[in-house]
């Protein structure tokens, strides 16, 4: 527990400073956000320096890294499927700041890197003998097999565009993250003291905490430039990034299933784009004033910070229930 708090607090020291020396330079170098025309409510925010995931995940990383977290087989795997959507995000972002833009790689080539990684992961889970999930409010795991494989695939490709959709309101992104990293942290230790068979070793769950912990600290050091007003964004550096990250650490701990519980605001956004552009599709009208979610709550007149702690309170709610099979 000591090790997690003192990784925790290190990211967070580590961020700031890092933000504060790594955002004049964002601006410096013009890496500017470009604002999508028709968001009105965000035409302020025109120019914002982006790719601030740079520097927080830089320094989550480099603390992991210093206290031993690489030892372990199974965490460096995480960390390096964190990174790989980081180096996504990365090239998005820069062709969008390149070309001056709001679109950087096409959809496809989002996918195709997404997919590659994915497939990555799940092979390696599925020869490692990480076939079990554990089944959420019952207590028990379920053994996929070979289906392991297109299970996290789909696990990958949906956490990882859901974080980057949730990434749409000063500090939201960040926010139900962390609050997210903080359950996983609590799920595993209670899952270690109520289970007599554990599949990973003690050492690769205590690891992949101590990554969770680092995360979340480099997350409130970033918040101090992110929360509203902001004066960085995390770009898809950032939150393709997270996304990886919380794939990994939910998936090889074996908690996948918990992902749509614990991360409803990030389902909450994907569905809301999906039944929006379904339903334009069909009908040219729309269900919402705009998606993905949080913008049409904005549009509807509530604050940036109001709907990020709205956010926030949900997904502790969530996140309590899913502790419940474990008291």
């Amino acid at each position: 527990m000591i090790r997690l708090i003192f990784g925790l607090l290190l990211s967070t020291v580590l961020a700031i400073v890092g933000g504060i020396f790594c955002i004049p330079l964002l601006k410096k170098i013009k890496a500017g956000q470009t604002i999508l025309h028709y968001v009105k409510t965000h035409e302020n925010k025109n120019g914002t320096p982006t790719m601030g995931g740079l520097f927080f995940i830089a320094s989550s990383s480099l603390v992991f890294v210093l206290l031993g977290g690489y030892k372990s087989k199974v965490a460096l795997v995480s960390l390096s499927i964190g990174l790989a959507y980081l180096i996504v995000g990365f090239l998005d972002d820069f062709i969008k700041i390149k070309y001056k833009k709001n679109q950087g790689l096409k959809a496809y080539q989002k996918i195709i890197f997404q997919l590659g990684v994915a497939i990555v992961a799940g092979v390696y889970a599925y020869k490692s003998g990480m076939t079990i999930f554990y089944l959420p409010f019952i207590n028990a795991q379920v053994n996929l097999g070979f289906f392991t494989i297109p299970t996290i695939i789909i696990i990958f490709l949906a956490i990882t565009n859901s974080v980057n959709l949730t990434d749409g309101l000063d500090g939201l992104a960040g926010q139900v993250s962390a609050v997210y990293l903080i359950f996983i942290i609590v799920l595993t230790i209670l899952q270690c003291e109520n289970f007599n068979v554990l599949y990973l070793s003690v050492e690769e769950y205590e690891n992949l905490q101590l990554l969770s912990a680092c995360l979340i600290g480099a997350i409130l050091g970033f918040l101090t430039f992110n929360v509203n007003k902001a004066s960085v964004f995390m770009g898809d550096t950032g939150s393709l990034s997270l996304g990886g990250f919380i794939g990994a650490i939910s998936i090889f701990t074996l908690n996948s299933f918990f992902i749509p519980i614990i991360g409803i605001m990030f389902v909450m956004s994907s569905i809301s784009v999906i039944i929006q552009v379904l339903y334009f599709k069909k009908t040219r009208k729309r269900v919402f004033l705009m998606a993905p979610l949080h913008h049409h709550f904005q549009l509807k007149g509530y604050s940036e910070t109001k709907i990020s702690y709205i956010y926030v309170l949900i997904t502790i709610f969530f996140g309590l229930i899913s502790l419940l099979s474990y008291l």
